[in-house]
């Protein structure tokens, strides 16, 4: 996995979402928020609702859940499905909408300088073994590419307003290459 100059990855399907913006000059890109999400909820997995709330195109008329979503501007750098396929809809280099109100060790706005990876997948049903499988391939990737500090799920750095990725996010399935080492990496997540 390689990323171009705008920070777009040649191994995930782009699907371009407007809900971003630039990031401040001088930015350093050191955290990795994991969240996860499932549309409609209580549904079978699949279809491309996600895909349409990234992009500003989900039918709201189509779930009664989704009327709370007509006024959201959301996207997240990259989404793993549960099939193991990957999604880019935001380059790294622009700020992804993905974390809303959040703070870490101090520092607000935590979109700012965070990588946002949404799992197909909810609070309710473990994740597949295909989706840990891109996750830690992106993750290595990411690490060559930025000095990443902090790999953090959404509920730490919106603590009390955001769940994700769940009871069921196996934190002992991320597989961080020993490569890493050297660039002093330090992964700040919930103790196994």
């Amino acid at each position: 996995m390689q990323f171009d100059e705008q920070g777009w990855l040649d191994q995930a399907r782009i699907i371009p979402s407007p809900n971003c913006d630039a990031r401040a000059p001088n930015t350093v890109v050191d955290m990795v928020v994991i969240h996860n999400i499932h549309l409609p909820p209580g549904q079978p997995f699949g279809g491309d609702d996600i895909e349409c709330l990234f992009t500003n195109t989900l039918n709201t008329a189509k779930h009664p859940a989704y009327a709370e979503l007509s006024r959201l501007r959301v996207s997240a750098h990259f989404l793993i499905r549960r099939s193991g396929e990957l999604l880019q809809f935001v380059p790294c280099m622009q700020r992804a909408w993905h974390a809303g109100v959040s703070s870490w060790q101090g520092r607000e706005r935590c979109n700012d300088f965070s990588i946002g990876i949404e799992l197909e997948g909810s609070d309710f049903v473990p994740f597949e073994a295909a989706q840990y499988q891109i996750l830690n391939k992106l993750l290595k990737a990411l690490a060559i590419q930025y000095p990443l500090k902090y790999l953090l799920g959404h509920s730490q750095i919106a603590p009390g307003r955001k769940t994700d990725p769940g009871p069921f996010f196996d934190w002992g399935h991320i597989a961080l290459p020993q490569d890493l080492s050297k660039k002093s990496v330090f992964l700040q997540r919930p103790a196994l």
